[in-house]
This record gives C-alpha cells, structure tokens and sequence, in this order.
C-alpha cells in the first residue's frame, strides 16, 4: 500500500471510530504525524486527498477539520467522476436514472407534504408554452430533483443529482432532434404530478420509469 493510502487509511479510521466527529478540529500537523507514525509530507498528501473529496476541511490560518459528512458533500465527488463520461457510458447512466427515480417518485408520492406538492405544481407550471431548449432541460432538471428532495431520503437525492450532470447533453441532443419531446415531456411531467398530488406511489412509480425509459431508449436508438 502507498504511503499516502496508509495516511489516508490512518485518518478515515480516526473518523470511522468517532474519535473525529463531523465537525471535529485535527490536532496539529506535527502532531498528528508522530501520533500517527507518518512523514508530514505523507500527511498532507493524505490531508489534501481528502479535502477533495469533501471529507476534510482546510481553513487557511485556522485549522483542518471533518466536515458535517453530509451525503451531498461525500457525494459531489460522484457527479466529478461522471462529468468524465464517454458517449457510449451515457446509456449506463440511464439505465441506473431508471433504477433510482422511480423509486424516488414513489417515496416523494407518500412523503411530500402538501406545500412541496404545490411547488412541484409552479414548477411544471413554469415552463413556458413554446419552451426554447434550454428552458425545457432546466425545467426538467427542477422537476426531477424536486421530486427527489421530496423523497426523503437525502442519499437517494444526491446520487439522484449526481446523475443529472452526464444526462444533460442527451436531454438536449434528444430536445433538439426529436420531434414532439417538448410535448411529450410535459405530458409525462404532468402525469407524474398527478400521481404524487393523488397519493398513489404505484402509479408515480410507474410513470417516472416510462419518462427516464423512454429517453433512454430514444438515445440507444440514436446512438
């Protein structure tokens, strides 16, 4: 194992035992490397891997720290990884929208509370009748991610809108080359809210799976 990974090893089970709590100051640089056995250098190699991936906090002239370890911190990293994509993993991206949102839709079709389900309604109200592209992918990415906030679960939101970055350029090659997206796309957002206003998750469930598998069988087709 690589220095470095030993470092990093070292200060994650630091964190994992609770003896670092989320928000937790770390001692001393030179401190913490002899208690640790690590060379300084090892150390802050170990220090600035972890700070990328939101674990650690550096703060010039005050001090490194754990963060508040929250999912949508740890996860950013994710949505940094799938920004490097290829066109031909996109699908994969897809199929794994095709897992998470249904399930997502069908949670926030028990969860939400009555003011969410309302702003879910002036979100799909907003776009406007004659949608440019952009106006429509934005308010896809608004509608989507306001159901998955409204699932609860707040993992499950942030892989959720990890996912949505990769997508982003198949929503807009599909919105610029396949006739009638616009009007499909408002049909199945309205159907969706339907279903979550009504309370009936089966049904929200199975309309978010025909909105993401139909855009994904759309892109298998084009690719």
């Amino acid at each position: 194992m690589a220095v470095t990974d030993a470092a990093i090893d070292k200060i994650k089970g630091m964190i994992v035992s609770g003896e670092l709590g989320p928000g937790a100051r770390l001692p001393k640089e030179a401190d913490l490397a002899e208690r640790l056995g690590l060379s300084r250098n090892s150390l802050r190699e170990a220090v600035r891997a972890l700070a990328l991936i939101n674990v650690l906090d550096v703060r010039q002239g005050d001090g490194t720290y754990v963060t508040s370890l929250e999912p949508h911190l740890l996860l950013d990293a994710l949505s940094f990884v799938v920004d490097f994509h290829r066109d031909d993993t996109v699908l994969e991206f897809f199929q794994v929208r095709r897992i998470l949102e249904p399930a997502a839709t069908a949670m926030a079709a028990v969860a939400m509370g009555e003011r969410q389900v309302e702003e879910l309604r002036a979100i799909f109200d907003a776009l406007p009748d004659e949608p440019s592209i952009e106006q429509l992918v934005a308010n896809d990415l608004e509608f989507h991610q306001h159901i998955a906030k409204g699932s609860g679960n707040t993992v499950l939101c942030s892989l959720i809108e990890s996912l949505s970055g990769p997508t982003t350029r198949a929503r807009i090659w599909r919105g610029l080359t396949q006739e009638g997206a616009t009007t499909k796309t408002r049909e199945q957002h309205a159907a969706i809210y339907e279903a979550i206003a009504a309370r009936q998750p089966d049904v929200a469930r199975a309309w978010a799976t025909v909105h993401v598998a139909g855009v994904e069988e759309w892109l298998r087709r084009a690719l």
